[in-house]
């Protein structure tokens, strides 16, 4: 035995001896090394290629010489000749072992192959999809032998692949006959794992040389964003976005609630509307992909519970009023087809599950994403949305919540506020000295006060202020001195400039003076007081998790979400947005959600992971938590009337001044209080 080839396998590190003239995918069979194949070893597939390295390998102790491998074969010369195999490479199937050898498993040739996440800080994806591809020969039917054709796929299948106990959906069973003498026996089978008995979803005859899809799809109240994956290499081949059609009804969820509690069939007419606007978009994003929109075998969804339950054709009526019931908060395994969406016929859907009442399947997909049930350190994570959802913990304890913030962080609620887009002011710095601002608007890289800003937001014009863009304005009006703790703009004599105009009986701080094309844009002490509400309202939520786990700081935030990826940390610090931390442990996660709908794409493994993690999470109705009214009132303040904020007034000290003087116009000072 011992005077066996020894046979190293590399990243794995994995090794073992085998018999002279032993294939190389069979040596990584037995060891357990992870080399793909459809075609079962047959010289069809090409995906075991592996890239032998010969010469002296001190670090192994061995030395490869170049007859290591058997010579080249007609196989490998007819696929070099069809298609090309890269300099050095070789096919695993083809190639037998003859003496010692070290063999490199290349990324692509591995079935579990990672999918790079772009953020740093971000782990990557693990391809295990649901739905594989299997090449198969099955045997001829024999007169001697009478057994039907279904049931001599499925025996090939556990012959050549060792997959038992499947099944095949009725649809198949037409197309069986025609395609198995069509291929000549030969034929590949898409085979969906990982939902009770594997199932047969579909069959080409002989080899197919094309490759299955899935969709991510985040099914949010304003947007549905959907990604297309190749469900081989996890590549996202195509991205689409569309307004959700139920804005019509309401723009807020609990305005959605009660149409359908008002209006008889109102819930039914809402499910309607998404499941067709959901269409609209496999429709917009199968055209840009340029694929048959029948190839999509496998989709995942993530949604807030009132979608969840629309999109399902349940009336959300329960979830408007305590105690907040859903209908069923399990993750959910269904037929595509079971929500009327226009995919393969057997295709299958994933719903992720919901973690409690307000705390969604998008809120799960965030925890898959971000895993900080994963993390060493206390991380705090916020996905900032209308209904803000709020994780706190580390590998030992999660905790969970929702926090109803309101629209104003996406421009709704103020007097010059939008949604992002072009021409919308985005960024705001404000000098200390002079008062005086300047700012960037979206689709446009140039400061206002930048040569040839003018002429660049020309087509655009500046229309107004999006959520980020009214962040920064407040917090950097707080940094000048233009508004005091409490939220009130001064006047000009208490400030110092004439950008600060009397509105009422209170005071407007001039950001844009406006031209003929475009308004003046101004920060009103309205707006002040909605931005209060709403980041009260998502500070609480976090003061009333970390109560919850007796901690004062954490040691990082995870702000997700779109509207996430554009807030700057120190700005949501010094509106007092969120807790006290270093600034560079404050990182943005982009749509967390969409990847996490992405995670459970494509590596099927993680849907039982997150169906495990959420029943391990702990679930905090801030509605009934006496401390939270407190919290709300001390966060009112920017940053907060009782936290001390260390870390923001060691690189940030905030002017102290205050501006309610009862009428005296002189500019009162106030002492601060002590937290």
């Amino acid at each position: 035995m011992s005077n066996d080839p020894l046979v190293i396998f590399t990243p794995s590190g994995k090794r073992g001896r085998f018999p002279a003239g032993t294939p190389v995918l069979t040596a990584a069979r037995q060891l357990g090394v992870d080399l793909d194949s459809v075609c079962g070893g047959r010289g069809i597939c090409s995906k075991c290629q592996v890239t032998p390295s010969y010469g002296e390998f001190s670090k192994h102790g061995v030395t490869v010489a170049p007859d290591a491998l058997s010579d080249w074969n007609a196989v490998e010369e007819r696929y070099d000749q069809k298609r090309g195999l890269a300099k050095g490479r070789r096919l695993g199937c083809q190639a037998t072992i003859q003496h010692d050898v070290v063999i490199d498993v290349p990324p692509e040739s591995q079935v579990h192959k990672q999918v790079v996440r772009k953020r740093a800080e971000a782990r990557d994806i693990v391809m295990n999809p649901a739905v594989r591809l299997y090449y198969v020969e099955v045997e001829e039917p024999d007169m001697h032998e009478p057994s039907g054709d279904l049931e001599r796929l499925i025996a090939a299948l556990e012959n050549q692949w060792g997959i038992r106990n499947i099944e095949a959906d009725l649809h198949i069973l037409p197309q069986l006959q025609p395609i198995l003498r069509k291929g000549g026996w030969r034929v590949t089978v898409a085979l969906h794992q990982g939902m009770g008995a594997p199932r047969i979803m579909h069959l080409w005859p002989g080899f197919y040389e094309g490759t299955l899809y899935g969709l991510a799809v985040d099914l949010g109240s304003t947007t549905i964003a959907a990604h297309l994956c190749d469900l081989r290499s996890g590549e996202v081949v195509a991205s689409s976005g569309l307004m959700n059609p139920q804005i019509r009804f309401g723009e807020d969820l609990m305005s959605r609630v009660s149409y359908s509690m008002m209006n008889p069939g109102g819930a039914d007419e809402m499910t309607r509307a998404v499941r067709e606007g959901m269409n609209t978009l496999f429709e917009q994003i199968t055209t840009e992909a340029g694929i048959d929109r029948t190839l999509i075998m496998d989709s995942v969804f993530v949604m807030n519970p009132v979608m969840h339950h629309l999109f399902l054709g349940i009336d959300a009526y329960e979830l408007g009023q305590a105690p907040f019931a859903l209908a069923t908060s399990n993750a959910l395994h269904l037929r595509a087809s079971d929500l009327d969406l226009t995919l393969h016929p057997a295709a299958r859907t994933y719903i992720l599950p919901c973690i409690a009442g307000h705390v969604g399947a998008d809120a799960a997909a965030v925890t898959l994403s971000e895993a900080p049930d994963k993390s060493e350190d206390l991380v705090l994570v916020v996905d900032v949305g209308t209904n803000a959802e709020i994780q706190l913990g580390n590998k030992h304890r999660l905790l969970a919540c929702s926090s109803p913030t309101g629209p104003a962080f996406e421009g709704a609620q103020i007097s010059a506020g939008q949604r992002a887009a072009p021409g919308a002011i985005e960024r705001v710095e404000i000098d200390p000295i002079t008062k005086d601002p300047r700012f960037r608007v979206i689709g446009c890289d140039l400061w206002s006060d930048d040569p040839g800003f003018g002429a660049a937001i020309a087509a655009t014009g500046i229309t107004g202020i999006c959520g980020s863009g009214i962040i920064e304005a407040i917090a950097e009006m707080r940094m000048a001195g233009i508004v005091d703790a409490s939220g009130l703009i001064g006047s000009a004599e208490q400030v110092g400039t004439q950008r600060c105009i009397a509105d009422g009986r209170t005071h407007s701080y001039v950001l844009w003076h406006g031209t003929e094309d475009s308004p003046r844009i101004t920060v009103t002490n309205p707006d002040i007081r909605a931005i209060q509400m709403a980041k009260a309202a998502l500070y609480s939520g976090a003061r009333l998790l970390m109560d919850k786990l007796g901690v004062d700081t954490v040691d990082r935030v995870v702000l997700a979400g779109a509207f996430g990826a554009h807030i700057s940390p120190k700005h949501a610090m010094v509106l007092g947005m969120i807790p006290d931390c270093v600034l560079d442990k404050v990182t943005s996660a982009g749509n967390a959600a969409g990847t996490g709908a992405r995670i459970a794409l494509l590596n099927s493994d993680t849907r039982a992971e997150i169906e495990d993690t959420v029943r391990r999470i702990e679930k905090i109705e801030t509605a009934i938590e006496p401390r939270f009214q407190e919290h709300f009132v001390n966060a009112s303040a920017l940053p907060n009337s009782s936290e001390p904020f260390p870390i923001l007034n060691s690189v940030v000290p905030l002017p102290d001044v205050s501006f309610n003087t009862g009428g005296d116009d002189s500019g009162g000072r106030r002492r601060r209080r002590r937290g």
